[in-house]
């Protein structure tokens, strides 16, 4: 079995080695400059993990279209940051902002086909299965950025749509990471689809957190400026959470807020981070966050292996949700 460490050393060597610089350089540049600021790579690790619960050896069947996901969500990110028009991604400038959004545009439609070359490198066998699920997802990550764009024009939406737009745009992926490595590996129909739920749950868990670190976050732990979704309206669990139980004299406030044009950043983000401290939406999405984790573990629970081979998952997501504020 591999440490969580290990599994990270064979996911970077394999993006060295595969995600190389050539021409036109204006074009593989800023790919290999998203790949290179790091992350978490929280998908391809945990797909090495699923895998690594029923087979002892990693090899490059797993490694590559784990890697590949993580290519993916890298052009994801590339293109959700021109559409947010974000200025920082994990403490760096992002690459439209870097570069110019043509360039990130082409750069990043380059790393959506890269992605698919390597996720085709996995055994023959298994290709079928895992390009349907990989495929399934990548449509669900495109409908969820589309209801993340739908919401900016709404000043309310449910907590069950909220829960929807994560569930396609965030949940999906590591989902589908943890069910591929499981299919890789030739798991039961049975341990494919409880590691598919196990990883959906710490999905929603994991983008609440998100949320949340947005604006109770520390800086420098966090990797994005603090209170950047306070800032662009961005409709967030927080957000959405606090719209539907602010009353009176806090709802007239929230909306005043929210069309200001003329407010500073820090005050905007200090008066609505008072009105979600009044509301209690910390404790709110906390304890949602908990709920979803209690259920990943449930699943996770029902895998048939030995609860030692489960060991090196259950720190790693365990690490993965325990983030500072």
């Amino acid at each position: 079995m591999y440490t969580e460490i290990e599994i990270k050393s064979l996911i970077e060597k394999a993006l060295i080695s595969t995600i190389t610089l050539k021409s036109p350089v204006e074009l593989y540049e800023p790919v290999l400059y998203s790949i290179s600021v790091g992350g978490k790579r929280i998908r391809p690790v945990l797909c090495l993990l699923c895998y690594n619960l029923f087979k002892d050896t990693i090899n490059n069947n797993i490694i590559m279209p784990a890697i590949g996901i993580e290519v993916f969500h890298g052009f994801t990110l590339i293109h959700d940051d021109i559409m947010d028009n974000a200025e920082i991604r994990r403490s760096s400038a992002t690459v439209h902002k870097k570069w110019s959004k043509n360039t990130a545009i082409l750069s990043g439609d380059a790393m959506c086909m890269e992605a698919y070359r390597l996720i085709s490198q996995t055994n023959a066998s298994h290709l079928p299965q895992v390009f349907e699920v990989f495929n399934k997802t990548a449509v669900q990550v495109c409908e969820g950025q589309q209801f993340d764009i739908n919401f900016e024009n709404k000043f309310l939406i449910s907590e069950a749509d909220y829960l929807t737009m994560i569930n396609l745009k965030t949940a999906a992926m590591i989902a589908a990471s943890a069910k591929i490595g499981a299919i890789v590996a030739e798991a039961s129909i049975s341990d494919c689809e409880s590691l598919y739920q196990f990883g959906y749950n710490l999905g929603m868990a994991f983008q609440i957190q998100d949320d949340l670190l947005d604006t109770y976050g520390n800086p420098s732990l966090f990797g994005k400026t603090i209170g950047g979704d306070i800032v662009s309206n961005k409709k967030t669990f927080l957000l959405v959470s606090a719209l539907i139980r602010a009353q009176g004299q806090q709802m007239t406030n929230l909306e005043n807020l929210l069309k200001a044009n003329d407010i500073p950043n820090n005050e905007k983000i200090k008066k609505i981070k008072e009105i979600f401290d009044e509301l209690e939406i910390k404790q709110l999405a906390d304890s949602k966050i908990n709920n979803y984790f209690k259920t990943a573990m449930e699943y996770l629970d029902k895998i048939n292996v030995t609860q030692y081979r489960k060991e090196n998952i259950i720190r790693f997501i365990n690490d993965l949700i325990d983030r500072n504020y």
